[in-house]
């Protein structure tokens, strides 16, 4: 059994859902017993969550951004060309999916108040729509496919917004509820993104929720693999905006893809890969719109082969340094530091120390470097006034560049590849971290340099004869 998803630029418009829709029909030749997931028309969600945020804010101008949102649904269905029966029926179940919206956007500006529930919602119903549309389209080609809504077996906490799963009880209803349909040979088409708590309060997976719906229904049904359709050809060597020569890379390991997801790269969100990897489940990114490309196939165990696979860019990040030669063999300054950024919820993407422990440093998004400094420089009020702790700052305009690869773990001679690119482009390295994993290189350097840094580290690797490194 195989769960394929298929993300919104692959949904886009009427061609695009017939193109998936012909798609799937191919592939279902050759495995039947098939779960299809869907996200919303690519656009959609951001707009159901500024009309959400307007109507709480007592703007009416979400009422022409409603019908413009409605126009384009209806405008897809009719260019689909459907069976007429099919079509009337479909424009009925949208138009009381809108009326739905509609009404709970008018309480929302009525009461001036938009709760984290109802904020889910709104968010997740561009998944409800194209779901029916795309079932609609694999029934008008003979295929008996059903529109099914994920919240009615898809367990989540209450963390509205960035919900995570309860996987025993998903695993227990999903079953339950999908496959008396397989067994039937009722194609489902299940919306991503949605979910609901135990007591039905509906619920958003957050960021890559629809590739992590994916990914929770290949879990509870015990897939044989998720394939993952999107609009690029699997994952890339590098970013091909600031690499043109970035290439596809044929397979990646769990923790080499969540290495690079980690570290910015446009590939599956960390925690997406988690239930897969709970069953060794093979995911493969495909591109809708290039299927006979092989993509990137993400299986259990790396490959140390030697080669990095990948280098990954984020910007706009600072540098937090905690410097004081009071602070050698002093306990506990690193746990007070970290603790009080934990406080403020602000995530630390990288940390260095140096061996003589008179500095930490760590990156984390610019936003935060103002209160992060004021709340340290207040934690460390006492020390930095009898100066064993000199000076706490941040270093703006900052960018973290990793190197990920299996094969840093056992392949000599890599840092030194990498430092040596950076070298001969002048690029100066402000701090470097690399995990007793071994599995990616970290480095930060100025922002300015960060693309040039990329380049020249990537060209590095996949430019130049391999000798051994």
């Amino acid at each position: 059994m195989r769960v394929m998803k298929f993300g919104g630029t692959s949904v886009g418009d009427a061609a695009r859902f017939q193109w998936v829709a012909d798609l799937i029909a191919f592939h279902r030749a050759s495995e039947p017993r098939m779960v299809v997931v869907v996200s919303a028309m690519v656009g959609v969600t951001d707009v159901l969550v500024q009309m959400s945020q307007l109507a709480a804010q007592g703007e009416s101008t979400w009422i022409p951004t409603l019908e413009a949102l409605r126009k384009r649904h209806q405008d897809t269905v009719q260019a689909l060309s459907l069976p007429e029966e099919e079509a009337q029926a479909l424009e009925k179940d949208l138009q009381e999916g809108f009326g739905r919206l509609e009404t709970v956007l008018q309480a929302v500006a009525a009461l001036r108040e938009l709760s984290p529930s109802t904020a889910d919602l709104v968010a997740g119903m561009g998944e409800r729509w194209s779901a029916r549309i795309l079932a609609a389209a694999l029934r008008a080609r003979g295929l008996p496919a059903r529109a099914v809504d994920a919240d009615a077996f898809i367990v989540t906490d209450d963390r509205f917004g960035e919900a995570s799963p309860d996987l025993e009880s998903t695993r227990a209803r999903a079953r339950a509820y999908l496959l008396p349909m397989l067994e039937q040979g009722i194609l489902p088409v299940v919306t991503g993104f949605i979910g609901a708590t135990p007591e039905g309060r509906p619920t958003t997976l957050g960021r890559g929720g629809s590739d992590f719906s994916a990914t929770i229904l290949g879990y509870v049904l015990d897939a044989e693999a998720v394939w993952i359709w999107t609009d690029v050809d699997g994952v890339m060597s590098a970013d091909p905006k600031i690499v043109p020569g970035a290439r596809t890379i044929p397979e990646l390991s769990y923790i080499e893809a969540a290495e690079m997801a980690y570290f910015g790269a446009k590939v599956l969100h960390p925690r997406t890969l988690l239930p897969c990897i709970d069953r060794r489940i093979p995911v493969r990114i495909l591109n809708t719109m290039n299927p006979q490309h092989p993509g990137t196939w993400i299986v259990p165990e790396p490959r140390g082969d030697g080669r990095v696979k990948a280098v990954t860019l984020i910007k706009n990040m600072s540098l937090i340094t905690v410097e004081g030669r009071g602070m050698l063999g002093v306990p506990g300054v690193a746990a007070r530091t970290f603790a009080a950024v934990a406080e403020l919820g602000v995530s630390i993407l990288m940390i260095s120390q140096s061996s003589s422990e008179q500095n930490i440093c760590f990156v984390i998004p610019s936003p935060s470097v103002t209160q992060v400094v004021r709340a340290l420089r207040k934690v460390f009020e006492r020390e930095m006034a009898r100066r064993d702790i000199e000076d706490i700052w941040g270093m703006d305009r900052v960018a973290i560049i990793a190197v990920v690869g299996a094969g840093l773990r056992t392949t000599p001679g890599i840092a030194a590849r990498v430092f040596s690119a950076l070298g001969s482009g002048r690029i100066n390295v402000l701090s470097i971290a690399q995990g007793s994993s071994e599995y990616n290189l970290s480095l930060v350097v100025a922002e300015s340099e960060a693309e040039e840094a990329v380049r020249r580290i990537h060209a590095a690797f996949y430019e130049q004869p391999t000798t051994g490194a």
